[in-house]
């Protein structure tokens, strides 16, 4: 929790007219915004809760879980102001324990972290879920054939780490895969998909396979990703496997039109597979994650895979990375860990370990390596040297999209991705998105004065069931031979081709955010940093774009913002951690 507000006057909608006491103090010093501080005074009212203390405590949890954060750690959070007039510690959390509100189960107290009931409970449930499928009898494992298949699936590139983390995911009902990117996670998955589908076919059951990922496009490049691999392994393994479909977290749970937080499946009415493979579980929140778990079977096997150094969901919880470190040390820990970068980027992989160790003099020497895969453009005014290509880039996808070829519009698409931190202000996507379009304009001699047209690269920003598009898919507006123009999206079962009209939640993306970005992967890929002092500049933020290129990176930007970036850890609290490593679950 880090981020205060800067009223833009007495008008400010973030602030609350006539709000007194604390609670209007930490209003007007930019902690709490009407909401949190509206929250707190009607649970106050129905609690039978006045003390000014216990209010803002509740105002910090409600601002807490805005911020990602599944709680508030009363004695840190005074940090996020210190100039402001805090209670005394002891005294406070007294009047906190001693609220009605705890009484009345409406918050929750423990360890000196403040929850919202809705959060403490849900992290009770994940860690109780992981418990119990912990605790049962091992799946039946027919180890000669386990061993003869390892020998079948091998080839000629599986390390003995990844068959390590292969075969753990056949013995183990729960398994956490973790590894950056390169590290051969998508290979490991292939394998074990084959190993668990063998033991299946030798017992004569039938294997039920779902592949799954937060977003649109990372379930899209799951599948690809995933049938890659399978492709290369024996004819007998592959058709064991069958086919295998991904799909979003949303669509696997089963998607309730009046209820975000619900879905179809859960403990009364389990999903059908007996393998759920997770991919990117650092995107996944506490919520979701609950939901997961109470709708997987018991029996079913769950392999959650991602990079825990990654940015962590947007909505409340740092789930991988709590478990991981929950689970450290722990002799039965289901987390197993894949090290080893394959990759031939080797510039691009220094970069990324000088980042992940946090060094910040290390990450500048990658930087500034003469390499034909890194480079490093330090300047405040990036406009004049991203101009060429930028529209380089967005002319050939135009030209794709006004001859009508959908595929190569959207594969010219993917080839380059401009990646900002910031969604507003001059180094923010709206404001690049703006700038290339009036480029484009420039050098066309056709100004751009309608959202929609051909060669508009897009993002789905929404999930929207009636017309299967997912959070995160991307594609382009192309022109038909009829003139009219179609939405085309690279979503995981091809390319949708839709009229624009019935796209709602929709981006222009000839830039997009560094949070929006993951899941997903370009050819090239192009860094713009914001100020040193950008509250949205962290260690986490800076390496999830890093780890966005394929083959070749620029960062734009300033030395000060590097060494600011690789500084700033994001923070989140949570209790679920220090649960796993008390419960040993």
């Amino acid at each position: 929790m880090t981020e205060l507000f800067e009223p833009a006057g007495e008008h400010d909608a973030r602030l609350v007219l006539g709000a007194d006491g604390l609670l209007g103090d930490l209003n007007r010093g930019g902690v709490l915004e009407a909401p949190d501080v509206h929250v707190a005074r009607r649970l106050g009212e129905l609690g039978g809760e006045s003390d000014e203390r216990v209010l803002a405590a509740v105002g910090l949890a409600v601002r807490a879980v805005r911020h990602g954060s599944v709680c508030v750690d009363l004695a840190t959070v005074p940090q996020v102001a210190p100039a402001l007039g805090w209670p005394e510690p002891a005294a406070w959390q007294a009047a906190v324990a001693g609220s009605p509100l705890l009484e009345a189960g409406a918050v929750r107290l423990e360890h000196g972290l403040l929850y919202l009931d809705r959060y403490h409970r849900l992290e009770e449930q994940v860690v109780a879920d992981l418990r119990e499928r912990a605790a049962q009898p091992p799946p039946v494992v027919d180890e000669p054939a386990l061993a003869a298949a390892v020998a079948r699936v091998r080839g000629g590139h599986l390390s003995s780490e990844q068959e390590e983390a292969a075969v753990r995911a056949v013995r183990r009902w729960t398994t956490v895969l973790t590894g950056g990117p390169g590290t051969g996670k998508t290979t490991t998955v292939a394998r074990m998909l084959a190993l668990v589908a063998d033991q299946a076919a030798g017992a004569g059951r039938p294997l039920s396979i779902a592949l799954s990922a937060p977003t649109g496009k990372a379930a899209a490049r799951l599948q690809e990703a995933v049938l890659g691999e399978l492709a290369g392994l024996p004819d007998r393994d592959r058709d064991q496997v069958g086919r295998v479909e991904a799909m979003t977290l949303h669509r696997l749970l089963g998607w309730l039109p009046d209820n975000t937080t619900r879905f179809r499946h859960d403990r009364g009415n389990r999903l059908k597979y007996d393998l759920v493979v997770v991919d990117e579980s650092s995107m996944v929140e506490l919520t979701m994650m609950a939901r997961l778990l109470e709708a997987v079977r018991p029996q079913a096997r769950l392999v959650l895979v991602g990079d825990p150094r990654q940015l962590t969901s947007v909505g409340a919880g740092a789930v991988l990375s709590d478990l991981v470190a929950g689970y450290d040390g722990q002799p039965d820990s289901p987390v197993v860990s894949l090290t080893h970068n394959y990759r031939s980027t080797e510039d691009i992989k220094a970069l990324a370990e000088a980042l992940r160790v946090g060094d910040a003099d290390g990450v500048l020497a990658a930087l500034r390596t003469d390499s034909p895969e890194v480079e490093f453009v330090e300047t405040e005014d990036a406009a004049p040297v991203l101009r060429e290509g930028l529209v380089h880039h967005a002319l050939r996808v135009r030209q794709a999209a006004e001859s009508g070829d959908a595929r190569a519009a959207t594969e010219v698409l993917d080839e380059h991705r401009l990646l900002c931190a910031h969604r507003e202000g001059p180094h923010g996507v709206r404001h690049w998105n703006r700038l290339v379009e009036q480029w484009l304009g420039e050098e066309t001699g056709v100004e751009i004065h309608s959202e929609w047209y051909a060669g508009r690269p897009l993002l789905v920003t929404a999930n929207d069931y009636a017309v299967n598009v997912y959070n995160g898919e991307t594609g382009v507006t192309v022109r038909r031979p009829d003139g009219r123009l179609r939405a085309v999206i690279a979503g995981s079962g091809g390319l949708l081709d839709l009229a624009p009209g019935r796209l709602d939640a929709i981006d222009t993306m000839h830039a997009m955010t560094i949070h929006k970005s993951q899941g997903s992967q370009a050819e090239e890929v192009t860094v713009l940093l914001p100020a040193a002092d950008s509250r949205l500049l962290t260690r986490e933020l800076f390496y999830t774009a890093v780890t966005r290129a394929r083959s070749r990176l620029r960062v734009v930007g300033t030395e000060e913002a590097v060494r600011a970036a690789v500084a700033a850890q994001a923070q989140r609290a949570t209790g679920l951690r220090q649960r796993l490593t008390d419960r040993r679950a």
